[in-house]
C-alpha cells in the first residue's frame, strides 16, 4: 500500500495541511480517494514565506506525523505548495525547427520547444516554478493542442511562466528536506487549489479561482482550459480579523472568534438591533456590540478585496467577462456572504468552491480550506498517470496527455 500513497503537504501562514490518499483506477467516477486530511497550526511563516526554519519544520513535522499515524504507513515523499506574495508570471514564446526528415513532430521536439519558451529574462532572486504551454502551431496553424504525430518544419509554442522568489522556495525546500520528506514536485499553492475547485469545461469557458488565505489572495484565470493570468493581492482573512481587532478596540483572538462566529460579508441581511457580547468570545469584561457594525467592517475588506480582483481581470480584459464566473476557495472563503459581495463587485456568478473530483472518509478534506492540499493530490495523480507509474487521467494542465511525460520531467528539474 505504501507504494500507492500520495500525500500533498501544504504550509501556510496560520495552518499546516496535510491530504494523505491514494489514485483511483481510470474507471472510476472520482480521480483520488482522500484517507487521511490533518491540520495543525503553523508556526514560523509569515505571509507564506517562511521567517523561521525550526519553527515551520516543527509544525511540519507534526503534521506529518499525525497522518502517517492516521494511515498507519510511513510517508517518504509528497508534493509541496509554494504560496505567498513574491509569485510573478508572464508570458513566453519558444519556436523550433523540426530536424527530421519526414518532419514528424515527437515528444522530444515538444520538450525542446518548450525548453526554448522557458529561456526568457528572469529578474534578480526569482526561478521558474511552471512553464506552462497554452497552444502550439505548427508551420503557421495555430491553436494546435497536441502537436505529438503532426508534420511539419516549424513548431512554435506559447506558455505561461510562473517564477517565485529563490530564497522563498529554497527555504521552504530546506524547511521539508529536514522533516525527512522527499519532494516530488513543487506547486503553484493557487494552481493547485484551482484544480481541485474548478471542472474542466469551467476552465474551458473561461472562470477565475481565487484562493483566499490567511496573509493573500491568489487569482488564477482561465480560458479555452490554458493559465491565462495568474496574480496575487497582498490582503488576507488575517486583514479582516485585524479590521476587526482595532474597529472594536479588542483582541485579535477575540476578533477572530467573532469572525468565525458571527461574521457574515453581507451587512445588510443583519438586523440592526441585535447585538453579540465580547465576553462571550473570551473578552476580558462583557462589551455588547452591533452584530451588524462587525459585519459591515467585514464587508468593507471583502469589498476591498474583490475590487482588487477586478482590476486583475481588466489587466487582460476579462472584467465581467468570464462565462463562468467565479470561484473562491481557501479558508477565506468560508466567511458568510462573501459569493453575495463578489457577485456584486465583480459583475459575475460568484460561488464558493469546494473540492471535486474526490473521494474521502474523512469531512475534513472536503472543506474549501483544504482545497490547496487536495488540489496538491490531484496533481500528484496526474504527474504519476502521465509518467505511467500508477493509474489515473492524463495529463490536462492543460490538457497535452501524450506530452505529460515532458511537462513532468520540466517540473521536476525546477527543483533547487
Amino acid at each position: 500500500m505504501a507504494d500507492r500513497i500520495i500525500t500533498g503537504l501544504d504550509i501556510g501562514s496560520t495552518a499546516v495541511r496535510v491530504a494523505v490518499g491514494h489514485v483511483l483506477p481510470p474507471e472510476a467516477a472520482d480521480r483520488v480517494h482522500v484517507i487521511a486530511a490533518i491540520e495543525v497550526r503553523s508556526a514560523g511563516v509569515s505571509r507564506g514565506a517562511i521567517v523561521s526554519i525550526e519553527e515551520a519544520v516543527t509544525a511540519a513535522s507534526t503534521a506529518i506525523e499525525q497522518a502517517e499515524r492516521t494511515v498507519g504507513v510511513s510517508i517518504d515523499s509528497a508534493v509541496v505548495g509554494v504560496s505567498g506574495s513574491g509569485i510573478i508570471s508572464q508570458s513566453s514564446h519558444g519556436v523550433i525547427g523540426v530536424s527530421r526528415t519526414d518532419g514528424e513532430i515527437r515528444e522530444e521536439d515538444v520538450e525542446r520547444a518548450v525548453d526554448a519558451a522557458r529561456m526568457v529574462p528572469t529578474p534578480a532572486n526569482y526561478e521558474i516554478i511552471h512553464v506552462l504551454p497554452r497552444s502550439f502551431t505548427v508551420d503557421g496553424t495555430a491553436g494546435v493542442r497536441d502537436p505529438v504525430g503532426m508534420t511539419g518544419i516549424r513548431l512554435d509554442v506559447e506558455a505561461q511562466i510562473i517564477q517565485g522568489l529563490s530564497s522563498h522556495i529554497k527555504n521552504l525546500t530546506k524547511c521539508v528536506h529536514r522533516t525527512g520528506i522527499e519532494i516530488d514536485n513543487l506547486v503553484l499553492g493557487a494552481l493547485a487549489a484551482a484544480e481541485a475547485t474548478t471542472a474542466a469545461r469551467s476552465r474551458d469557458l473561461g472562470v477565475a479561482s481565487v484562493n483566499i488565505g490567511a496573509a493573500t489572495t491568489s487569482v488564477i484565470v482561465y480560458e479555452g482550459g490554458d493559465v491565462l493570468h495568474v496574480a496575487v493581492i497582498p490582503v488576507g482573512s488575517e486583514h479582516i480579523t485585524s479590521d476587526i481587532a482595532i474597529g472594536l478596540r479588542t483582541s485579535l483572538d477575540v476578533a477572530e472568534r467573532a469572525k468565525l462566529e458571527y461574521g457574515s460579508a453581507a451587512a445588510k441581511d443583519i438586523p440592526k438591533r441585535e447585538e453579540i457580547d465580547l465576553f462571550d468570545l473570551g473578552a476580558a469584561e462583557s462589551e455588547k456590540i452591533s452584530k451588524k457594525y462587525l459585519c459591515e467592517i467585514i464587508e468593507a475588506r471583502v469589498e476591498e478585496i474583490c475590487e482588487k480582483i477586478d482590476r486583475e481581470l481588466k489587466k487582460i480584459d476579462r472584467s465581467g467577462m468570464l462565462p463562468a464566473g467565479v470561484v473562491f476557495t481557501g479558508g477565506g472563503a468560508k466567511l458568510q456572504g462573501i459569493a453575495e459581495v463578489g457577485k456584486r463587485i465583480l459583475r459575475l456568478p460568484c460561488t464558493v468552491g469546494y473540492p471535486i473530483g474526490i473521494s474521502t472518509i474523512t469531512d475534513k478534506a472536503s472543506d474549501a480550506s483544504f482545497a490547496t492540499a487536495v488540489g496538491l493530490l490531484l496533481w500528484s495523480a496526474e504527474s504519476r498517470a502521465a509518467s505511467g507509474d500508477g493509474s489515473g487521467l492524463a495529463s490536462k494542465m492543460p490538457n497535452f496527455g501524450s506530452i505529460g511525460k515532458t511537462l513532468k520531467k520540466a517540473l521536476k528539474s525546477f527543483l533547487p
